[in-house]
């Protein structure tokens, strides 16, 4: 992933709904709407803010454009490839305020901005999974 700066920086997850929000957006991704909707029951209403934690994880560090002196940049085409994803949702008529559509977009932009050549997004996903682990752990370290 790219290295670039954010300027505010969220606050960590609690572990549980780390791996709550990711084991609900894996099982989307790969089709497994049974376990989808078990992981959905047993988190209840807050997996559509623990999703949109998730996707603000996942989305700003990654759009968040470093200094590039006013000369185009990697980051430059950033908002391009966030268009074409934008259509990409649009077109195939996903809801994007409901728990499927959270998912969803998560699991399309890591597909097309954050993986190379749209690599394995299921291994993507356990990446930044596990990134989320890490700071939540630590986070829950310092505060027990």
């Amino acid at each position: 992933m790219p290295e670039n700066t954010i300027t505010v920086p969220l606050a960590p997850m609690e572990p549980d709904d780390v791996a709550g929000a990711f084991a609900y957006t894996r099982a989307l991704q790969a089709d497994d709407i049974d376990t989808a909707c078990a992981v959905a029951d047993d988190t209840g209403p807050e997996l559509h803010q623990l999703l949109l934690d998730v996707a603000a994880r996942v989305i700003i560090p990654i759009t968040a454009v470093d200094d590039c002196d006013g000369e185009p940049c990697t980051h430059s085409f950033l908002a391009a490839a966030l268009g074409r994803l934008l259509l990409e949702l649009l077109c195939h008529g996903v809801c994007l305020d409901g728990l499927p559509g959270i998912a969803d977009t998560i699991t399309r932009f890591t597909e097309n901005i954050i993986t190379e050549d749209h690599g394995d997004v299921a291994d993507v996903l356990r990446q930044l999974e596990a990134a989320g682990m890490k700071q939540a752990m630590e986070a829950h370290r310092t505060t027990a």
